[in-house]
């Protein structure tokens, strides 16, 4: 989970002056819509559960502490290559998510976490150190998180992690299933918020991920409950409201969007 709220901009679907917006998906298994754990988990869940931490150093928003064990890479990594996945076409424009560079998308991206609005969520306002270092906690380790910019039409707009959240400290607060897939985002500039951009970019890395991962069965975020607007951006955007969960900084709207229902909703 990133610092403080999986949020990002809801306000961006409904025309309101919110201006955050978080996503989150996660992949199930199955066809059916339980959120239960009804498979044999995979080596790398069972390892990550099983084995010692070998370090607490924070990483994710809303956590003190690190998953309890890195994972090893796999063959194919663990999300399935995100720099390798293309461009895709919205009713917004061509949206692409990118795998972030420091050294090149630092100063933007610290320029967007010192936005009061997005400041009081993902609680990474301050010098561009701060920024840094959460970004290079995600680069330096192993593929779970990958932090990227969406570029729409071209241009760099929002920020986005795509991570493992049966991996992540979230799975300790919800009922997690093998390859659950989590979408955190943020609309970084204001004249992109009250477009209604965050249902429709929503929709589109949830999708995204469904179709470049497919032992992802849903994707999943966890909005703070009390940011109306956000949970109806999800809502919009396919996702549905499972449950309430106490996570350690909030309590959070868990919103699934399920591949089985993905044509429906």
């Amino acid at each position: 989970m990133p610092p403080t709220d999986a949020s990002a901009h809801a306000a961006t679907d409904l025309g309101t002056d919110s201006s955050w917006l978080a996503a989150e998906s996660s992949p199930g298994v199955g066809t059916d819509n339980e959120d239960t754990l009804d498979l044999r988990l995979p080596d790398e869940l069972l390892a990550l559960f099983a084995a010692e931490t070998d370090s607490e150093e924070p990483r994710n928003r809303g956590e003190n502490a690190a998953p309890p064990v890195s994972v090893t890479r796999a063959e194919d990594d663990l999300l399935n290559r995100v720099a390798e996945w293309a461009p895709v076409v919205t009713p917004a424009g061509v949206f692409h998510l990118v795998p972030v560079h420091v050294e090149r998308d630092l100063p933007l991206i610290s320029r967007w976490m010192n936005d009061p609005a997005v400041a009081e969520f993902w609680e990474l306002a301050g010098p561009p150190t701060v920024t840094e270092s959460h970004l290079r906690a995600q680069l330096s380790g192993d593929g779970r998180s990958v932090p990227c910019l969406g570029v729409l039409e071209g241009t760099p707009m929002s920020y986005w992690e795509i991570y493992r959240a049966d991996l992540d400290p979230v799975a300790r607060h919800y009922p997690a299933r093998p390859h659950d897939t989590g979408l955190h985002l943020l609309i970084g500039g204001v004249a992109d918020r009250g477009r209604k951009l965050g249902s429709t970019l929503l929709r589109a890395a949830a999708d995204l991920a469904l179709e470049k991962r497919p032992a992802c069965a849903r994707v999943i975020a966890e909005p703070d409950l009390r940011n109306t607007p956000s949970v109806a951006a999800f809502l919009s955007a396919g996702f549905r409201f499972a449950a309430e969960v106490d996570l350690p900084a909030k309590r959070a709207a868990l919103m699934i969007r399920d591949r089985s229902l993905r044509d429906l909703l």
